[in-house]
């Protein structure tokens, strides 16, 4: 009958109406879901920077050092800047080293150094220097003179009238006062008298 075929008609355009807007609004969806929101703003993650290098030197890594004078029979005698901590044979070396008239018994290789001191390296035939051979003593019969500044405390108790106390003390104050400039502050150490000191002048050098 013609009216049951039109409402068949109606029902399956309608149905295909609906599908084709189910279509519309699912893609709609998909296509809104791809682009950012209107207004929204791009939100970029701040730039931290990069922490300072530490400075080359700085507090902690810096090496202390001193300044000594080197004299006498080295290659090449002067001022030179070395680390704390630094011994006379390491000044010797930078000095270029002894030469052939050096007089190696007389040189406290391993005796620390001290900001300011001056080492003194005697040549053989020197006054005061040792005579050459199993640490026997000059024709005069007076060994190398012991430098106040850089002499153990073992090396100042040989010293006549100097026992193991008065040499501690000694060292003390070198320690306190930096390196002996004249053996005339041997009176400041107490023990030391001006009989005791006459007596020392010429055993011992600053």
């Amino acid at each position: 009958m013609p009216t049951i075929h039109l409402s068949v008609e109606r029902r399956r355009l309608a149905a295909i109406a609906l599908l084709a807007l189910i279509a519309a609004v699912l893609a709609w969806r998909h296509l809104s879901s791809g682009a950012p929101a209107s207004g929204a703003a791009l939100q970029v993650a701040p730039l931290r920077p990069r922490a300072p290098v530490a400075a080359a030197g700085a507090a902690g890594g810096s090496v202390a050092q001193i300044v000594v004078d080197v004299v006498g029979a080295v290659r090449r005698p002067g001022l030179y800047r070395l680390r704390r901590g630094a011994r006379v044979a390491d000044a010797v070396e930078r000095a270029g080293g002894l030469t052939r008239h050096a007089q190696r018994e007389a040189v406290n290789l391993a005796a620390p150094l001290a900001d300011g001191e001056q080492v003194v390296v005697a040549a053989r035939g020197s006054p005061g220097a040792a005579a050459v051979g199993g640490g026997a003593a000059a024709a005069g019969g007076q060994a190398a003179p012991i430098s106040l500044s850089t002499a153990t405390a073992e090396q100042l108790d040989t010293l006549p009238g100097v026992g193991p106390v008065t040499a501690q003390k000694i060292v003390a104050y070198r320690a306190e006062h930096g390196p002996f400039t004249s053996v005339a502050q041997l009176d400041a150490i107490p023990g030391i008298g001006p009989a005791r000191l006459d007596e020392l002048r010429g055993l011992v050098v600053p």
